[in-house]
């Protein structure tokens, strides 16, 4: 079983960039299929992106299109997520989530698909 912490999560002004990033530990991180996710205050947990455990497959929900970036580096069981041009509405914890996959290429975009879970680590864009 892979535990994960989330870290860089911090205060940024609208228009500026953050990297925030999952530590994984246990020896499976690269057989997992990993996805980030953001809950703001009074809303339901929604999807970011996610990436398949090969690293070679990429997804993302269309307000983070272009300007969001995930990536993964196995040899280091880590997974970041680069976020550029920030924007107010972007204010959200953000969740590393992770389960075990069978494909290389496959990648989750359901809360319901992935079974561990960080604890979130906060980012807040100013305006």
């Amino acid at each position: 079983q892979v535990q994960l912490v989330e870290s860089g999560g911090g205060l940024v002004q609208a228009g500026g960039s953050l990297r925030v990033s999952c530590a994984a530990s246990g020896r499976t991180f690269s057989n997992y299929g990993m996805g980030w996710f953001r809950q703001a205050p009074g809303k339901e947990r929604e999807f970011v992106a996610a990436i398949s455990m090969s690293g070679w497959i990429t997804f993302y929900a269309n307000s983070v299109k272009g300007r969001f970036t995930i990536s993964r580096d196995n040899a280091k069981n880590a997974l970041y997520l680069q976020m550029n041009n920030l924007k107010p509405e972007d204010t959200a914890a953000y969740y590393c989530a992770g389960r075990s996959s069978s494909s290389s290429n496959s990648y989750y975009i359901h809360i319901t698909d992935y079974d561990t879970w960080g604890q979130g680590t906060q980012v807040t864009v100013s305006s």
